[in-house]
């Protein structure tokens, strides 16, 4: 049983539909939303950029101790007193993997909310994919079958892969709440946005999986407001996203400090044992501006990227 319940008032709110009549009514709106924040955030990134032995050009600098004369840009260095190098960017680009929740219980948003915790799931995944193609990154969508790659065509398939198909997720085993346990190339990263609702025994064993092959990961919990702050009062109906459940409580208030102990305890396991692997965790709640996540989880990606590639040769 996934707790919290959503209350089943609010079952009814707008989510992305499911049975699309086609790609061209969902897609467009939430790819515009993703380029939009996207843009956003790209302004306040600085570049990444650094020498190494790729093959388009960065810049010129000052010949120096060390460097060989083949390295020498004799054309250039024709029109000064000065032997300049040229300098090339590094391509050492990293495949990332970005897996949406695509479970009944991510079509939730109260009241309070913005969008559906898929809609802001699907923002973000979005818009991270075109900020790490910008970056010059291989990008795939967690088990679409399909090989990371980078460009436009690279944002068409993920966004196909996330808005046009159906969620294939759904097992036997009642795990359709966790990504797919698929083996990726190691040093790859994977980013995972889920309201990682699940029992938690369930979503550690899944994350150390990727950290025995030698994945990196992000985890992005996405939660409505109502199910982070229990706002409910007096007599209240809770209905179960996932399992065809209600409970009937009085006074809902009266659980309000139970309920905040419990989901407190259920995030700081997933917080630790993310720790232990050397996976991130951050949460994000739907009735705030996503530009913020989404800033935090490009730095750390961009980070951890930065970290694992190549040293300038001679540096």
């Amino acid at each position: 049983m996934r707790l919290p319940f959503s209350p089943g008032a609010n079952q009814t709110a707008a989510g992305l539909r499911e049975q699309a009549d086609t790609l061209a009514e969902a897609l467009p709106p939430l790819v515009a939303e993703a380029e939009r924040i996207a843009n956003t955030v790209a302004q306040g990134v600085h570049g990444r950029r650094r020498t190494g032995m790729g093959e388009s050009f960065w810049q010129f600098r000052r010949f120096r101790e060390g460097d060989t004369a083949a390295s020498v840009d004799w054309r250039h260095s024709a029109r000064s007193r000065h032997l300049f190098v040229r300098e090339t960017e590094a391509e050492a680009a990293e495949s990332v993997w970005i897996w949406r929740d695509g479970s009944p219980s991510m079509d939730y948003a109260s009241e309070l909310a913005l969008s559906t915790k898929k809609d802001r799931a699907t923002v973000l995944a979005l818009a991270l994919t075109s900020l790490l193609i910008q970056g010059g990154e291989s990008v795939a969508a967690l088990g679409s079958g399909l090989p990371p790659s980078g460009g436009r065509a690279a944002h068409r398939r993920i966004a196909h892969s996330l808005l046009d198909a159906p969620d294939t997720n759904a097992t036997a085993t009642g795990l359709e709440s966790l990504p797919p346990p698929q083996h990726l190339p190691r040093y790859a990263q994977i980013v995972l946005i889920s309201d990682f609702l699940s029992p938690v025994e369930d979503i550690v064993a899944r994350i150390k999986g990727y950290a025995s092959d030698g994945i990196r990961g992000h985890l992005i919990q996405v939660l409505d407001p109502a199910e982070e702050d229990l706002p409910f009062t007096g007599r209240t109906e809770f209905e179960g996203v996932e399992e065809n459940l209600r409970l009937m409580i009085g006074r809902a208030e009266g659980l309000r400090k139970a309920y905040h102990a419990r989901l407190a305890l259920h995030r700081d396991r997933i917080m630790e044992a993310a720790q232990r692997i050397n996976f991130t965790f951050a949460t994000h709640r739907t009735d705030r501006a996503p530009h913020t996540a989404l800033l935090a989880l490009y730095g750390a990606l961009s980070g951890a990227i930065d970290a694992r590639k190549p040293p300038r040769p001679g540096a």
